[in-house]
């Protein structure tokens, strides 16, 4: 099976001092709880599968911490993009089910 990860990353800064991420993240939780869904989606800090995505991008360079979130879930990631407006949003496939590390 493939999965297809949708996700938005910005800087730690940005997610954690700037917006509310962890309100909208309790949000959706609970609404998925509320719906009995499976939650399909992950907070990352540090995520390292940036590396591996772009070659001509070096998301590194100026040695600023990074974080997502990533999700199945492409409409999330896109309302996420709309509502938070400085995130960068992008994809990838994988053949195993994403575990943040």
């Amino acid at each position: 099976m493939i999965y297809n990860y949708h996700f938005a990353f910005a800087s730690q800064s940005f997610f954690l001092d700037q917006e509310p991420i962890e309100e909208i993240l309790r949000e959706r939780t609970q609404y998925y709880n509320s719906c009995n869904k499976d939650i399909d989606f992950w907070f990352v800090l540090h995520p390292h599968f940036l590396k591996s995505l772009d070659s001509n991008i070096n998301y590194y360079s100026n040695n600023q911490s990074f974080a997502a979130i990533v999700s199945l879930d492409k409409q999330f990631i896109q309302w996420l993009k709309l509502r938070l407006v400085f995130v960068y949003t992008g994809n990838f496939k994988a053949k195993s089910i994403f575990l943040p590390h």
